[in-house]
């Protein structure tokens, strides 16, 4: 293609390479058409104005089956163990973080395209605390504590304490 072409494109309204969209953009598109699909394929279908934090969850659990984190269950001998020596038939699961990025991406696509932030399924508690859970209970499966640092009071600090910069991340410990 010679450079001429390439201005003509570009004046036509062909996107430029400053005009495609981000990678987080293009995922939230990709995100946002795979529920819609999965809402179109329920039985009965559900359309969008009905679709409630029943179905995110239902959602969420469907996509376990691509999963890639293996998640320990509690009879399993390598329960808690951060690095299990051999290979075991616990399943895999959604990692909590890849859920947790998820459910941004649709929550922000969810109102973008014409939802209320206060019909927002993708917002509800019920998500949340399926979120907390899920980090809960992958962390004790691979044995890692999720700990929030607690905040420093304002009031003079001790000498040794030098923590606040870090005040309200999660550690492991």
């Amino acid at each position: 293609m010679s450079s001429s072409d390439r201005g003509k494109e570009l004046a036509e309204g062909s996107p430029s390479r400053d005009q495609l969209p981000s990678r987080y953009e293009s995922q939230k598109r990709r995100d946002w058409n795979t529920f819609n699909h999965y809402l179109k394929n329920q039985r009965p279908p559900v359309p969008l104005p009905h679709c409630n934090s029943n179905h995110v969850l239902e959602f969420l659990r469907y996509l376990d089956q691509f999963g890639k984190t293996k998640v320990h269950l509690q009879g399993c001998m390598f329960y808690g163990q951060p690095e299990p020596p051999a290979p075991c038939a616990c399943p895999l699961r959604q990692a909590w973080g890849s859920l947790d990025a998820l459910i941004g991406r649709l929550r922000a696509a969810y109102e973008e395209n014409g939802g209320s932030s206060e019909t927002n399924p993708f917002a509800s508690a019920t998500i949340r605390v399926y979120l907390r859970e899920v980090k809960e209970c992958q962390a004790k499966a691979r044995g890692i504590a999720y700990k929030k640092k607690q905040k420093n009071k304002l009031a003079s600090p001790s000498k040794g304490d030098d923590d606040s910069s870090s005040a309200g991340f999660l550690t492991f410990s």
